[in-house]
């Protein structure tokens, strides 16, 4: 049973809360679609975040009076590359184009997410996909849905026969981050089925919760593109972890999501 709070003066459920919140990230995912075709070029950093800024505006223009409104007293989240805990109470944690940097190569690989923190626990986030009009969502003790449609996790109970993945959290990662991502993609090389690797998090841990892949790693991270994919891979069944198999928080230096039979072994391959 969700709570009930109050909003504007009116009790609204949290899941009443998620179907507007579904309903933002659409509005500004076809926004996003509208600015999506030819490869952006640029010839510097300055040329490139400016580029990536755009459209985080474009987006946020639409998310932040929209968000603002269903929670007029909830925080928000300026950064999307911002890590650790929040503060007490409600956030927004918004990444206004969850890979940004595949948008602007023509990539299709990209997605509008919104997660509503409570007391740093993910409540209910919805996570849109412009370029296959498919809207991912989980809301606490309901379930994590498909357009409506319910998510489970793989069975699989055998690392070496599953498909993993695992993605760079940011751009000028320090070196020994860098390190550690290069020999946990050569370990899982050697025990797994297939290892992918690609940006951004969020895609990847949608396949998780969706059953298509087995596991998915990180090393470092930001709360925006952990965050949704933490509610929707454990409301689908999965189990969230550090890579050493610790319970994981916002200030965790790793992360791992997997289907629960292949877990420990995961976590081995990681370790070792």
């Amino acid at each position: 049973m969700s709570k009930t709070l109050e909003t504007a003066g009116v009790a609204t459920s949290d899941a009443t809360l998620l179907d507007r919140t579904a309903t933002a990230v659409r509005a500004a995912g076809s926004a996003l679609r509208e600015r999506f075709g030819e490869v952006t070029r640029y010839r510097t950093r300055a040329e490139l975040m400016r580029a990536l800024a755009a459209n985080d505006d474009r987006a946020l223009d639409i998310l932040r009076p929209r968000l603002t409104d269903l929670r007029p007293h909830a925080g928000w989240v300026e950064d999307e590359l911002d890590g650790g805990a929040l503060p007490p109470g409600e956030w927004w944690v918004v990444d206004p184009a969850e890979g940004n940097i595949n948008h602007l190569h023509a990539l299709p690989e990209w997605a509008v997410t919104a997660t509503l923190v409570r007391d740093n626990r993910p409540v209910l986030t919805a996570v849109h996909l412009p370029m296959t009009g498919e809207t991912y969502t989980a809301l606490t003790g309901a379930g994590a849905h498909l357009d409506g449609r319910p998510l489970d996790v793989a069975p699989t109970t055998d690392l070496g026969l599953s498909i993993v993945a695992t993605s760079q959290a940011r751009p000028d990662e320090e070196d020994d981050v860098v390190r550690r991502v290069g020999s946990s993609i050569t370990a899982m090389l050697a025990d797994a089925l297939v290892v992918r690797t690609a940006v951004p998090a969020t895609l990847h841990l949608l396949n998780v919760a969706a059953g298509r892949i087995d596991a998915f790693w990180q090393f470092a991270g930001a709360r925006a593109d952990l965050l949704p994919g933490t509610l929707l891979v454990t409301e689908a069944g999965g189990r969230i972890s550090d890579a050493e198999g610790r319970p994981w928080t916002p200030h965790s230096e790793s992360f791992l999501a997997a289907a629960p039979g292949i877990h420990t072994q995961a976590v081995t391959t990681l370790t070792r």
